[in-house]
């Protein structure tokens, strides 16, 4: 199923905005989605309630690419940079509804505000609640509460999607990055955008070839490739120059023993 979009102020139906896709949840799988969607040209826009429990880890291991393992809020920070940089919006809302209608989803914040969108991923740890009433969404209970899905993230409802955690995926970051961006994906190639590749490539990799530069690629000569690294680099060295300054987050239940 194809669902088109227009990301518009749409006053009559007293909804924000329009987007392609609406990403509920700021954590790791949520943020990892909307990278993908984003940077594939999909309007999008991340609903965070500021509370992704990768906040509570003290120091982030296994994860690829830090030897030595990261700050796992900077880490968030990062990827949250990287999502902004992809052309996405990040809006710090939490959702308390989300209707499936005939032109697509409804996503109602507490606020609220609401939103138009062709596509939801829902990226919420183990909050359900918004997704009550949709026909289609299956809940789980395992103690706690997950939705129902195939291995690529799919609801049983077209353009409604889990992603993460609450599709049953391991506590680890990794996985869950892993399968935030498998389900954008996925919404990619449902949304009629063909196979996506995400690579930048050397220039003529594709060209010399007599082939078309793919659906997500670019091609760059030697001295954009060297810009690149430079501007890499230096972003680099800012973001691991200090210590990061927000407070060690608890769990909820040691903070209720505090007070």
């Amino acid at each position: 199923m194809t669902r088109e979009s227009t990301a518009r102020t749409d006053p009559s139906s007293g909804e924000r905005d329009r987007y392609a896709v609406a990403v509920v949840g700021g954590g790791i799988a949520g943020l990892s989605a909307s990278a993908f969607t984003a940077r594939a040209g999909l309007e999008t826009v991340v609903l965070d309630a500021g509370e992704s429990i990768l906040r509570r880890n003290a120091h982030l291991e296994n994860f690829p690419g830090f030897p030595a393992g990261v700050n796992a809020r900077l880490l968030l920070d990062m990827l949250g940079d990287q999502v902004e940089n992809a052309g996405a919006e990040r809006r710090e809302a939490t959702v308390a509804a989300v209707e499936n209608r005939d032109d697509g989803f409804a996503v109602e914040t507490a606020d609220g505000e609401r939103y138009h969108a062709d596509y939801v991923i829902a990226a919420t740890k183990n909050e359900t609640s918004y997704l009550d009433g949709i026909d289609g969404v299956g809940i789980i209970d395992r103690g706690k509460a997950f939705v129902d899905t195939d291995e690529r993230g799919r609801t049983g409802v077209d353009g409604l999607y889990a992603a993460g955690r609450l599709a049953e995926k391991p506590h680890q970051a990794v996985v869950c990055a892993g399968h935030g961006a498998e389900v954008a994906v996925t919404l990619l190639e449902e949304a009629d955008r063909g196979f996506y590749h995400d690579w930048v490539a050397p220039e003529g990799y594709f060209t010399d070839r007599g082939r078309e530069v793919p659906p997500g690629c670019e091609e760059i000569d030697d001295a954009e490739r060297e810009r690149r690294e430079a501007e890499s680099l230096d972003a680099m060295r800012e973001y691991f120059a200090e210590p990061h300054p927000d407070e060690q987050v608890t769990h909820p239940s040691l903070r209720e023993e505090d007070e």
